[in-house]
């Protein structure tokens, strides 16, 4: 693990309302550069709403989110140039098209190429398309799915499906990478190689944001976990202080915790 002084991605304070709900309430957490992070807790606890406040699909009520020391953008393309690249719980590829054309989607924001070198397909265009196939061929081997290149996406495996998204996550160079359940539907096996590739894209220097309720996958993957319960961070560390932390323990087995509160509601 190596972190900074000045952190990656810095969160302070992010509530996030919906009417009367308050569905992530004073959230503060940092990623490091070179960190694995794990955010963890009971369905309905906030985790997909707070991640879509960081992409840029949710303005917060209140809070502020920096990448780098800036303030971020609330536009998910504006957040993806800046440098932080996400996948969703539901996979969201373009099922009719290849895996090659998936990944070289995600390539978008990094082409300098515009409207006129598209029509007039000079030099420059060309260049430009055998530097992003280039790229995109790379990370499909990186994934293990070079040899997929040319098959349609709705024909993979669920787990190869999970893979394509990452790597097209990939694709738009990031620092950070959101990882929203990686192995939501895999089998052990899957599970295992899943570690094995966020291990590897750490590697890189990408640092790594995860939400997943495998706990097992949590606990040996990342270098300190947050758990949020009814939209607020409990209690945050290393696996010990997490797994024998009393209000978390309780929070699984379903019973009100102490110190935390409900979601407010309109009557």
């Amino acid at each position: 693990m190596t972190t900074t002084a000045t952190p990656l991605l810095d969160v302070t304070g992010v509530t996030m309302r919906f009417g009367g709900l308050t569905a992530v309430n004073d959230v503060s957490l940092t990623v490091g550069e070179g960190e694995i992070i794990g955010l963890i807790g009971p369905n309905g606890a906030g985790k997909t709403t707070f991640f879509n406040c960081l992409t840029g699909l949710y303005v917060p009520t209140e809070g502020r989110v920096t990448y780098r020391g800036n303030v971020l953008p609330p536009k998910p393309h504006l957040v993806t140039q800046a440098g932080i690249a996400r996948t969703f719980q539901n996979i969201r590829l373009f099922a009719n098209m290849t895996v090659l054309e998936n990944v070289l989607v995600g390539r978008h924001t990094r082409t300098r190429e515009g409207i006129f070198s598209a029509i007039l397909r000079g030099p420059g265009y060309h260049r430009a398309e055998t530097q992003s196939r280039d790229k995109a061929m790379e990370l499909l081997a990186f994934t293990g799915l070079a040899d997929k290149a040319d098959h349609l996406a709705r024909n993979l495996p669920y787990g190869e499906q999970r893979k394509l998204e990452i790597a097209r996550a990939l694709a738009s160079e990031p620092g950070l990478l959101l990882l929203d359940e990686p192995t939501a539907g895999m089998n052990p096996q899957e599970t295992r190689a899943a570690e094995e590739l966020v291990f590897a894209i750490r590697d890189k220097g990408i640092s790594v944001l995860v939400i997943e309720h495998d706990m097992r996958f949590i606990f040996n993957l990342c270098d300190r976990t947050a758990v949020l319960v009814q939209g607020q961070k409990i209690v945050e560390g290393d696996r010990e202080t997490v797994q024998n932390d009393e209000r978390v323990i309780t929070a699984y087995l379903g019973a009100p915790l102490e110190g935390t509160t409900a979601p407010e509601e309109t009557p």
